[in-house]
């Protein structure tokens, strides 16, 4: 199981909950692992992946604590009890 941290500014997609835990083998890809939050909670990975199944430009992904696209990107194996942070970029000024 791996813990998907989800920020306050995605929680609208999550019924207000800071983390949704997700089943799913260890040494699973990340990709996996989104599929599987995907089936949960398909509004939340449409802000993390975009139409091609990629990470979207503006969010980091973090695989405790490691910034996943200086891993393997979506093939970065997650093991299990691994905590994943997303945070997209927050613009303004």
């Amino acid at each position: 199981m791996a813990t998907v941290v989800v920020p306050a500014a995605l929680r609208q997609f999550t019924d207000g909950a800071g983390h949704v835990d997700v089943d799913e083998r260890d040494g699973a890809s990340l990709a996996e692992v989104l599929d599987a939050l995907g089936a949960k909670l398909p509004a939340l990975t449409r802000r993390i992946r975009d139409e091609q199944g990629e990470l979207r430009r503006f969010v980091n992904v973090y695989v405790d604590g490691e910034d996943a696209r200086r891993l393997d990107g979506l093939d970065t194996a997650v093991p299990a009890g691994a905590e994943i942070l997303i945070l997209p970029s927050v613009a303004g000024g």
